[in-house]
C-alpha cells in the first residue's frame, strides 16, 4: 500500500518539517535578545593636550598629548566640504597645518577655538586671484540657540569644524593657545 502512495509519505515529511519550523520561529520570536548596554561613558581629558588632527574625509578629529591618541570626535564641515578652502564664502574647510591662537567664550555657537587661517600663503594665493581667503575658522559647538543635548545634521558651517557641546567643552578645558592643529583632507 505505501508503495501505490508515495506522495503521502512525502505529505506527512513536509508537515512534519513546517511543524518544526513554525515551533522554532514561534520560540525566536518569544526570546528577546537585549540589546548591548551602551558604552560607560570615558573619563573627563584632563592635562593639555599639544595637537589635534582632522581627517575631513572621515569627518574624524582626534587629539593626542606626547604621541598618545587620548579622544576622538565625530564633526562637521563646512557646507561644501570638499576641497581646500580657497575663498570667503565657498563653504570650504581649510587643509593644512595650523595653530590655536585665540578662544571666544561669547561665539555666538557654543564656545569656540580659532586657528590661524588665513596663514601667509592663504593671503598670498587669495591676492594673486584678487579674491579674499575669507577667515575666522574655529572648532565650535552648536548655535546658542540650539538646546544642548541637539546637534545639527551633516555638514553646515561655513567653514568651521563643528562638535557637540559636551565635546567642545571638553575640548575648551584641554587645549592651549599654540596647540598644533593638522586638517587633512
Amino acid at each position: 500500500m505505501a508503495a501505490r502512495h508515495p506522495w503521502r509519505r512525502r505529505l506527512i515529511r513536509l508537515t512534519a518539517l513546517m511543524l518544526v519550523v513554525l515551533i522554532g520561529v514561534a520560540l525566536w520570536r518569544s526570546v528577546s535578545i537585549a540589546p548591548p548596554p551602551p558604552p560607560a561613558p570615558l573619563p573627563p581629558l584632563t592635562g593639555t593636550i599639544d595637537l589635534i588632527e582632522l581627517d575631513k574625509s572621515e569627518r574624524r578629529m582626534t587629539v593626542y598629548r606626547d604621541g598618545e591618541a587620548l579622544r576622538s570626535y565625530e564633526v562637521a564641515l563646512g557646507f561644501a566640504p570638499e576641497g581646500d578652502k580657497q575663498i570667503e564664502g565657498d563653504g570650504k574647510t581649510p587643509e593644512g597645518e595650523f595653530r590655536i591662537d585665540r578662544r571666544n567664550g561669547q561665539s555666538q555657537f557654543h564656545l569656540s577655538l580659532g586657528i590661524n587661517y588665513p596663514r601667509a600663503q592663504d593671503r598670498a594665493r587669495a591676492a594673486a586671484q584678487g579674491v579674499s581667503p575669507g577667515g575666522d575658522i574655529f572648532f565650535h559647538g552648536q548655535p546658542n540657540k540650539l538646546p544642548d543635548i541637539l546637534r545639527r545634521k551633516g555638514d553646515w558651517t561655513a567653514g568651521c569644524i563643528a562638535l557637540t557641546n559636551a565635546e567642545i567643552e571638553e575640548l575648551w578645558r584641554v587645549t592651549p593657545i599654540g596647540t598644533r592643529v593638522v586638517i587633512r583632507p
